[in-house]
């Protein structure tokens, strides 16, 4: 077994380095710069069960060590990317873990029954910051009990991997990471973005035209390292690290407050090659220390 796998829950990955959603496109648009099957997996554009156009611009501004998206979830449906992205993501034998989303417990469902139709997707990660039209707006991700109900739901249609990716503006993150577990998630990934705003002073005007957007980047890091480690405390299942992820130190940080993996994301705007980079700088540390990923998950709880 090599050093630098990891299982989360019964997926096995050959390495815990994946990119997030949103970041990376659907894989392939990365081609040119490097073999992405050479991840742990990558992590899908969100998929919607029929395609979205997303926001009008301005939809991306940078913000000091970070930025603000309000790309509002465009992507080309859970058809289209089964039709046309997947097959040729199972031909190069990268891990593929579906991000899917919806205002709706039935259309979360309704896209995980597409998926299950398919090889080649190896998880799905459920996007449940997403507004819950039924309850006047509510994230799903906010609330225990609706988290449980979409995971339960979902649960229930699928036989994938399913990975809960939690909202950090819930109330009692726990309550809802713990609520997911006891509903059959496999693993839960942390965290979203954080709602924020940029005014341009010159103009006296938002700088997005949706007004607020989703902060990532290095800002964020020290807050989702505070609930990843809050997490691990509290649940029994995997949890993979997200949230200003850009070099082997950031996700050892993760590993250590004990996640199981990362997720590299808005590093790779940056740096196409951000997430190779993660990989190549833990393998690295894992032989220059002789130790595997494993003896790295949660070695700061024990100090």
């Amino acid at each position: 077994m090599s050093r630098l796998q990891v299982k989360i829950g019964e997926l096995l990955l050959h390495n815990p380095v994946l990119t997030a959603s949103g970041t990376f496109g659907y894989g392939l648009e990365y081609e040119d710069f490097f073999d992405v099957a050479e991840l742990g997996g990558i992590c899908t554009k969100g998929l919607s069960l029929l395609p979205r156009a997303g926001n009008p611009p301005e939809r991306i501004c940078e913000t000091p060590a970070s930025m603000l998206n309000a790309i509002g979830l465009a992507n080309v449906g859970v058809e289209a990317f089964c039709t046309d992205k997947l097959p040729i993501l199972r031909q190069r034998g990268v891990t593929v873990v579906a991000n899917i989303f919806a205002s709706s417990t039935s259309d979360f469902v309704a896209i995980a029954e597409r998926l299950e139709r398919e090889d080649g997707v190896h998880a799905i990660e459920l996007n449940v910051s997403c507004p819950n039209v039924t309850h006047g707006g509510l994230e799903f991700g906010k609330d225990p009990k609706l988290a449980a109900q979409v995971t339960a739901a979902v649960r229930r249609v699928t036989r994938r991997p399913l990975w809960v990716k939690m909202s950090p503006e819930a109330g009692d993150i726990v309550a809802v990471a713990r609520a997911c577990e006891d509903e059959g998630a496999d693993a839960i990934t942390a965290i979203n973005t954080i709602r924020g705003m940029s005014i341009d002073v010159g103009s006296a005007r938002l700088r997005l035209a949706n007004r607020t957007g989703g902060l990532s980047g290095p800002a964020l890091r020290p807050i989702a390292l505070r609930i990843v480690w809050e997490l691990a405390a509290a649940i029994r299942i995997p949890i993979i690290g997200i949230g200003g992820v850009a070099t082997a130190r950031d996700a050892l940080e993760f590993l250590f407050a004990g996640a199981s993996a990362v997720q590299v994301g808005t590093a790779s705007f940056s740096d196409p090659l951000a997430a190779k980079k993660v990989l190549t700088g833990l393998r690295a540390y894992c032989e220059d220390q002789d130790l595997s990923v494993a003896d790295l998950i949660g070695r700061a709880r024990a100090t």
